[in-house]
């Protein structure tokens, strides 16, 4: 087996958003890295690619405020160093029925942190959109100024773009076989599929949906992180309507909250259309998947929720457009973020079970994967609720008020 002969201080495996914003912070700081990336680099076979996901701050779960927080900081610092835009700010509304207990959670995180924010009735919703957003008169609707769009395959590309003007090695096409103990130096030997080795004092693993198959593979240990093909819809505005629901003015990115948890962005990668999706997918094997035949789109219901929540504006008849992408659940849909432990210790950091909403608080991941690497602990975040232990007295996981948000279909 062929040696490269450079000692890196962290390899990092997988490069998705996570990875590569991992590899960012750590060259950055004038560390020696190397991202391996089993396929060619921006390929669409994973969860980080396409043209748009949404960042927002109300969160049922609390726990998350400072990750969104310090992540919507982190998008400008990134953009200030590469020079152009991957995050588009919009306003962001939540809307369900006044009972939902999800959607009561959000409003208390935006009380405990006083995130800016309005609760607004049917007719008071109606006043503020100009009758562009419509909801019944028993449910409710919370505005926060905190909502956006972040343009995912641009923001890797930057990513991993600023990791290689900071002095990363970046390898594609280097499927990762095997991770084992350095018996000569105690760190990492990293051998991928060619028989390629190389060797660092620390490795991050950030596989998204291939999470459960290497680190098994590696370490023993089974994850609960279940790969889901999921689908992005996209919805004709009717002519005459479309400068309304455009990103720039005042139109949010939203979220729905009840038995089908239904989100979207205004119209900005594809003029004229507006993307309105189901949270959720089907179960699939990530080297085997269907591509779409899998699972059936929840099509009903999103005609029903477009029906009845835009005023007409925009045609209800059958998308446009479908996208396609892969979630890594867990089954209390929190991340996993931890170290790998047995005879790995924390010289080797998991990254994983992102679940369908990490995306935008792929910054702040990256400095705490980055943190833990290289100092053991991450500065300034409590990670109880993301350590693999938490699955150990309960297979759940995290214990909730609240029903879950992704859709199996």
């Amino acid at each position: 087996m062929a040696d490269s002969g450079t000692q890196y201080d962290v390899i990092v495996v997988g490069a998705g958003v996570m990875g590569s914003s991992t590899a960012y912070h750590l060259a950055k700081t004038g560390n020696k890295v190397l991202i391996l990336e089993q396929f060619d680099f921006l390929h669409h076979r994973g969860s980080s690619h396409g043209e748009s996901r949404t960042i927002r701050a109300t969160y049922p779960e609390d726990y998350y405020h400072s990750l969104v927080m310090e992540s919507y900081e982190l998008w400008r610092t990134a953009e200030a160093e590469i020079g152009y835009r991957v995050y588009f700010p919009a306003e962001q509304l939540d809307i369900g029925h006044s009972d939902d207990k999800s959607l009561a959670a959000a409003v208390d995180t935006c009380k405990k942190h006083s995130i800016p924010h309005l609760v607004l009735d049917r007719e008071q919703l109606a006043e503020k959109y100009y009758g562009r957003v419509e909801i019944p008169a028993d449910w409710v609707a919370v505005w926060s100024k905190y909502g956006g769009v972040i343009k995912p395959t641009k923001a890797v590309s930057m990513f991993q773009t600023l990791a290689f003007k900071n002095g990363a090695d970046l390898k594609d096409n280097a499927e990762v076989v095997e991770i084992k103990r350095d018996g000569s130096s105690g760190g990492v030997v990293v051998s991928i599929a060619n028989g390629e080795r190389f060797r660092g004092k620390k490795c991050v693993v950030t596989v998204g949906a291939w999470a459960r198959k290497l680190v098994k593979s590696v370490g023993g240990i089974e994850l609960p992180i279940q790969p889901l093909e999921a689908t992005v819809s996209y919805w004709r505005i009717k002519e005459g309507a479309e400068g309304e629901y455009a990103i720039g003015g005042d139109f949010p990115t939203f979220a729905s909250y009840g038995d089908t948890y239904i989100y979207g962005t205004p119209s900005l990668e594809f003029p004229g259309l507006i993307k309105v999706a189901v949270h959720g997918g089907h179960r699939c094997d990530p080297d085997k998947r269907s591509w779409g035949s899998g699972g059936e789109l929840p099509i009903t219901a999103l005609k029903e929720w477009i029906e009845g929540r835009f005023g007409g504006r925009v045609d209800s008849s059958e998308p446009v457009s479908t996208q396609l992408c892969m979630y890594s659940m867990t089954p209390d849909e929190d991340f996993v973020i931890d170290f790998l432990g047995g005879e790995f210790g924390k010289d080797v950091v998991i990254g994983g079970g992102f679940s369908g909403h990490g995306f935008k608080m792929s910054p702040a991941i990256g400095r705490i994967l980055a943190d833990l690497a290289l100092k053991g602990v991450a500065e300034g975040m409590e990670l109880k609720y993301f350590r693999i232990a938490r699955f150990e007295g309960n297979p759940k996981g995290n214990v909730k008020d609240f029903a879950d948000q992704v859709r199996l279909h």
